[in-house]
Order: C-alpha cells, then sequence, then structure tokens
C-alpha cells in the first residue's frame, strides 16, 4: 500500500561542538548506562537501521558501520547519508565509547545501514521499508531500529515486520511526533503500532524545567515530551529531548520519539549480548519486565511500561518465553495494570514545539493487556437453603456456573490488549 510518510526526525534546534557533547549527554545518566558497560556493551550483535543512510566516516562511527544497501537511488552502500538523520540514531546505538563525541548506549554493537528514505526525508512507498526490512534480517540483523512511519498501515510493510519475528528478530520503531503528523489523526505511527514491534515514545529533558532528579517526580508529574504521540500501543519511553547528536561533519541538538527508539533498541543489542541464547521473545520481556515503571502503576498509553533500562534489563531476573509477550499477554513479565491517563492538549501558537502529547485514551483499546482469570461465585448457606429440591439445587448450581464463565470470558475480553490499525 503506497503512502506518502513523513519520518520523525524531530528538531533540530542548533548546532552543538564536539568539545561538549559528552557533558550533555543527559541520556547516560538517566538510563545507567556506564553501569550496563560493565556486564555488555553490544559485542557480537548486529542493529538495522533502516533510515537515511549512516556516516560510515563521522569520528563516532568509524569502523562501527557494515556495508549495507541503498533502496533510495543505489548511490551507495548505504554508508552515506545525505541528510544526517540515520547519523544521529546510530551513534544514540553505537558511538563509539572513547574521550569525547557522541557514545551509544551500546557502543560495540555494528551497524548495518539500510537507506530508505530520501533526501527530503521521506518514503513514498511503504514497500521500499518492507523490503529494506526484510534485506536487512536476511543479511544478519537482530535488532532492527525503525525511526519512521506515518498513519497509513501497509500490509506489505506488515508482512515484512512477520518475516522479522519470524526470524527471531527485534524490532523497535518510534511512536512519532505530533507537530509532523498531518491531519487530525494522533494515533500512534505505524508502524510502531503493529503488533509485536516495540513502541517507543519520548521523554522531556527534567533539567530544562525542574530542579528535582527525574526519577523523583511527584505523582501526577508529566515527563512526557510534549511532541509525542503516544497512545495504548505505546510499550517503552525513554529520552527523546534536548539530546546531542552526531551528523555528518559535525554535531547538533535534536528531539523527537525518532531519537528515543534507538535507546531502546541499543538496549536490545545489550541484552542479545550478554545473553546470546535468548529469543527475540525474551529479549521483549526484558525490555518491559524491567522498565521503571512511570505514569499510572503498570501498563498505560501515555508512558507504556515506562522508561527502559538497560543495566536490569541485562540483570533482572526474567523469565525466558516462546511468544513475543507484546501479542501473547499471558507472557507478560511484568503485568500490566494501569488504566490510561486521560490528558490532551493543543499546539500552542506561542511556542514552536507542540504543547500536547498524544490523543485521549480510548478505554475500547486501552485496557490492562493482562488477561484475567475467571471470578469463582460460590452459594452461599443462605442460598442452598432457600432451595427446596435437589433437581432445583442442581439447575442453581447449573446457572451460577455459566454466569461465572460468562463474566470471566466478559473480564478477559475487556481487559486484553487490542491494536488500532
Amino acid at each position: 500500500m503506497a503512502t506518502l510518510t513523513a519520518i520523525s526526525p524531530g528538531f533540530v534546534t542548533e548546532p552543538a561542538y564536539a568539545d561538549s557533547v559528552r557533558n550533555e549527554q543527559w541520556q547516560l545518566g538517566t538510563l545507567n548506562a556506564a553501569a550496563a558497560w560493565e556486564l555488555s556493551t553490544g559485542r557480537g550483535v548486529t542493529v538495522a537501521i533502516l533510515d537515511s543512510g549512516v556516516d560510515a566516516n563521522h569520528v563516532d562511527l568509524a569502523g562501527q558501520v557494515l556495508p549495507g544497501i541503498d533502496l533510495v537511488d543505489g548511490s551507495s552502500d548505504g554508508r552515506v547519508d545525505p541528510v544526517g538523520h540515520g547519523t544521529t540514531v546510530a551513534a544514540l546505538i553505537a558511538g563509539k565509547r572513547d574521550d569525547d563525541g557522541v557514545v551509544g548506549i551500546a557502543p560495540e554493537a555494528k551497524i548495518l545501514p539500510v537507506r530508505v528514505l530520501d533526501r527530503q526525508n521521506r518514503y513514498d512507498d511503504a514497500s521500499v521499508v518492507a523490503k529494506g526490512l526484510r534485506w536487512a534480517v536476511d543479511h544478519g540483523a537482530t535488532v532492527v531500529n525503525l525511526s519512521l512511519g506515518g498513519v497509513t498501515q501497509s500490509d506489505l510493510l506488515a508482512s515484512a515486520l512477520e518475516y522479522a519475528a519470524e526470524r527471531d528478530v527485534v524490532v523497535i520503531a518510534c511512536t512519532g511526533n505530533i507537530a509532523q503528523t498531518t491531519g487530525t489523526d494522533l494515533r500512534v505511527w505505524y508502524p510502531a503500532r503493529e503488533p509485536g514491534v516495540v513502541a517507543v515514545t519520548g521523554l522531556r529533558n527534567p533539567s530544562t524545567t525542574t530542579t528535582q532528579n527525574w526519577l523523583d517526580r511527584p505523582a501526577g508529574g508529566d515527563d512526557l515530551w510534549p511532541g509525542s504521540l503516544t497512545g495504548p500501543e505505546t510499550v517503552l519511553s525513554a529520552p527523546a529531548a534536548t539530546l546531542v547528536g552526531a551528523r555528518p561533519g559535525g554535531y547538533w541538538r535534536v528531539q523527537g520519539t525518532s531519537f528515543a527508539a534507538p535507546l531502546v533498541t541499543a538496549t536490545a543489542a545489550l541484552i542479545r549480548s550478554r545473553h546470546p541464547r535468548a529469543n527475540a521473545a525474551t529479549v521483549i520481556n526484558r525490555l518491559i519486565g524491567t522498565a521503571t515503571d512511570l505514569g499510572t502503576p503498570g501498563r498505560d498509553a501515555r508512558y507504556g511500561y515506562g522508561l527502559v533500562d538497560p543495566y536490569r534489563a541485562v540483570t533482572g531476573t526474567i523469565p525466558e518465553v516462546g511468544r513475543n509477550p507484546l501479542t501473547d499477554p499471558q507472557n507478560l513479565a511484568q503485568p500490566a495494570t494501569g488504566a490510561p491517563d486521560q490528558k490532551t492538549g493543543a499546539a500552542s501558537p506561542t511556542n514552536p514545539e507542540p504543547a500536547g502529547a498524544g490523543n485521549p485514551a480510548d478505554p475500547t483499546t486501552s485496557t490492562p493487556a493482562v488477561a484475567a482469570a475467571k471470578t469463582a461465585r460460590t452459594l452461599s448457606p443462605l442460598d442452598l437453603a432457600a432451595v427446596a429440591t435437589v433437581p432445583v439445587i442442581i439447575l442453581a448450581l447449573l446457572a451460577a456456573a455459566a454466569y461465572a464463565d460468562r463474566r470471566g470470558l466478559l473480564s478477559r475480553y475487556r481487559r486484553s490488549a487490542r491494536h488500532s490499525r
């Protein structure tokens, strides 16, 4: 299905300079990256980035980028980036751990670049992204980052996502940005809203608005970056604002869910490196089962399961599962019990950034994604005493059992995850 789709680069706010880059990477402290690096750096893991290409000559990525493919015009092997977006994503994942510049959360992972975005940072046909995803899977990627998307669902891309899942590949995608969404459809972007994909929304930089520690926010505090799309399909949250990113020839400051997704992608690479025998379903189980809860307790339609935690993701005691817990709720490592947040917002004419944070939750699609056990219903002694004959007692018990079963089925229906398309 052809669609004109903007990726979610967010907004480039201003240039940045190499001598200040490392000190401005606030996400490293928030995600406790140094502790995670003591156990895993992503070594041995290939991460595919479907994007605008990756500048393999950038000082922070030299030696990190494998030969890839260019599906836009075939002018390179994916290791050239005419836009800069893919280079920013790549360095957030696997920027080298040296003395300065951008360091990634998985600094020893290898990047497989697949160029699917043109010089306007767009793709006109989702079949290009689908082809790129299949190519990446066939060429050794075990984790895939999709910092792109749009409103329209694509059957071809859905088929490619299924292809990746069948071959034990973890796929992470951004939920999208309000400002780059055409019209009034403020759902989570596709492919992030495809069942089984790890959909990542963005968080603000707390130091720009508060002096409190980021994880010590008072109850009811709002940590969502105001430009983030979010909704019932949201799985995890990660920093998205006032980030410093690599670009061809230098650095810039960026914001957007495009740059939250690679922080989760890198965490998946850490897990796959530390636990090489873990299947994709278990990797996802670790991501969601070790997240730091935000907002309403449990999974909610604003933050998903909460803030990704690289250290806990590689160290936590999380059960192995055989099926993706995002499509098979009974396998969830951390049962979701939260209710969706109903807050909405509108763009401010005095602020270049959107002031809203996505659409209001739909109670028919954002209920907790855990199947409830059947509610047992018993008859009291008074109930039994009121029954005069044995046949009536039997009939009453059968009716009660049927009622209890119906209630259980209704409970499971209302509390099971459903995804809008």
